[in-house]
């Protein structure tokens, strides 16, 4: 058995909350409606805008 993390875990816990804040500030800016729970009710667009952007302003960072 593997002892590799799974590809949603966050590789430094402690960073959960900062990356959450993240996350929402991103939405925001894009207009995206995130909640806090479910988002089942969002489109793979939705969800892969906030994703690409956060990574996007990571590397600039």
């Amino acid at each position: 058995m593997s002892n590799t993390k799974s590809s949603n875990q966050t590789a430094v816990p402690e960073a959960k909350g900062a990356l959450d804040r993240f996350k929402f500030e991103v939405a925001n800016e894009l207009g995206v409606p995130l909640t806090d729970g479910y988002n089942g009710n969002l489109t793979s667009k939705q969800n892969g805008s906030v994703g690409g952007y956060m990574v996007k302003k990571m590397i600039e960072a």
